[in-house]
């Protein structure tokens, strides 16, 4: 089997590898549980100055890197430079704080001493998508490796070259021979490798759909899951907000990388009384992004990542408008050379569209009237996707109360959703289940192990009760 890595920029071919052999995987999957019986008795001192040695190699290279994404995916390259610096921010930030995550927590109970610890699992398995393809893996990686696990990837195989980096990374910082292994293998052999027994768990970021077959695979093989998947975010804007502000801001969140993020805003939900004009500049704004070679450093949008993402938003598109959508700007393709898309707006969107109802992957905005909060909330519920969700008012008391009856596994008031090493990031519905970062994210991956040590305390009598 060969990988291939295809500028989509250009439509050339940057590079291609010969994947990796069963003979291979079996080799990955021995170093990977000898390493493990090592790596897990180290300290956290010592685990941390390797991480901070991996974030000062992401940013000696963050040029390099940075060109690589942009070369193999269509990332401009300013939000590729931002990528790696947000990883090295990652690994720091697990360097920090993973001892103090996984300390022993002492518990009262009927014992002389009782405590929960933390413990490794051992080799896990993350199979990681293209759209942020050094953040997806270092936001699992750093906190996976702080925890005592070892990482084995299964990269999307559009993105070969980057998989190949990542595992350079920790390499170059110092971490043990098979503490991290990247293996350009396909959908297939990822399957038999959930069923092994020296793979103890396995992280997926993706669609649902190969959320749903990763859940089943994992489920036969009794292993510890947790999935990132589809979004379809809602962006809501009441009647009291700062229209101005929430415009600016819908064209990044709708825009930032090409429109190919889960957490990317995708459905406007704007009150009627501003409607008219919160779309009109978002219009003008979303005109004014520059679309063009994501190399250069003005560039604002650059192609879709293959070409049959962008023959996939062009069918959400037409079928829209032909259940009575508007196309209100762009709904094209750029001619030019790559698989370049106008940043295009469609407006009377209604429940039952495929731009409303499916998750749309590229620089398409769908823009929904609502008659009223109480409606904008229903129209934000309405999906099977429950991932982030934005919300616009200057009532922050009611901002609060509506973000309880948001479906949603984050809700960013008066901002743009975006992940965080120091907040849980994840959803619900089939946006996935379990969650990263933060403390949650470390604690995923661990044995949450009691410790009752003995013998039982004598248990004093109840005090008498007040008359």
């Amino acid at each position: 089997m060969s990988i291939t890595s295809i500028n989509p920029a250009t439509e050339e071919v940057e590079a291609t590898f010969e994947g990796h052999s069963s003979e291979d995987v079996e080799r990955a999957l021995a170093t990977a549980i000898n390493t493990f019986r090592d790596w897990r008795k180290t300290t956290f001192e010592h685990r941390a100055q390797l991480m901070r040695n991996a974030a000062k190699y992401l940013r000696d290279n963050k040029e390099r890197f940075a060109r690589l994404m942009t070369a193999e995916m269509g990332k401009p390259i300013t939000q590729a430079q931002g990528e790696v610096e947000k990883c090295a921010w990652c690994c720091e930030f697990y360097a920090e704080n993973a001892a103090t995550f996984l300390a022993d927590q002492e518990k009262p109970s009927s014992a002389t001493e009782s405590y929960v610890a933390f413990d490794p699992l051992g080799p896990v398995l993350a199979i990681m998508p293209w759209n942020f393809p050094f953040w997806q893996v270092f936001r699992f990686a750093a906190p996976g490796l702080m925890a005592g696990n070892v990482g084995i990837l299964k990269h999307a195989s559009n993105v070969p070259r980057s998989a190949l980096a990542i595992e350079e990374v920790f390499r170059e910082a110092g971490f043990p021979e098979g503490a991290f292994q990247s293996l350009l293998v396909s959908g297939s052999a990822a399957q038999e490798m959930i069923a092994d027994d020296r793979i103890t768990a396995v992280t997926l970021t993706g669609s649902d759909f190969a959320g749903a077959r990763v859940a089943e695979a994992s489920g036969r093989a009794l292993k510890k899951n947790v999935f990132e998947l589809g979004g379809s975010d809602p962006y809501i804007v009441l009647s009291d907000a700062d229209v101005e502000a929430a415009a600016a801001m819908a064209v990044t969140a709708r825009y930032q990388n090409t429109g190919q993020s889960c957490i990317a805003a995708k459905r406007f939900i704007v009150a009627d009384e501003i409607a008219d004009d919160f779309t009109t500049r978002f219009i003008e704004a979303a005109q004014r992004l520059r679309v063009g070679d994501p190399m250069e450093s003005e560039t604002e949008v650059g192609p879709l990542a293959r070409e049959d993402l962008l023959t996939d938003l062009e069918d959400q598109l037409q079928r829209s408008v032909s259940q009575g959508a508007r196309l209100l700007s762009g709904g094209h393709r750029v001619e030019r050379k790559g698989y370049f898309y106008e940043p295009t707006v469609v407006g009377d969107v209604t429940p039952e569209m495929p731009v409303f109802a499916e998750e749309t992957f590229g620089p398409l905005a769908a823009i929904i009237r609502a008659k009223d909060a109480d409606q904008a909330i229903e129209y934000a519920n309405r999906s099977q996707y429950g991932l982030g969700a934005n919300l616009w008012t200057r009532d922050i008391d009611t901002a609060r109360r509506f973000a309880r009856d948001i479906e949603a596994g984050s809700v960013f008031i008066n901002g743009m959703v975006a992940s965080d090493p120091r907040l849980p990031f994840g959803g619900v519905k089939r946006s996935g289940y379990g969650r990263e970062l933060g403390e949650f994210g470390i604690r995923e991956f661990v044995n949450i192990k009691t410790v009752w040590i003995g013998p039982q305390r004598t248990q004093s009598p109840a005090p008498p009760t007040a008359e």
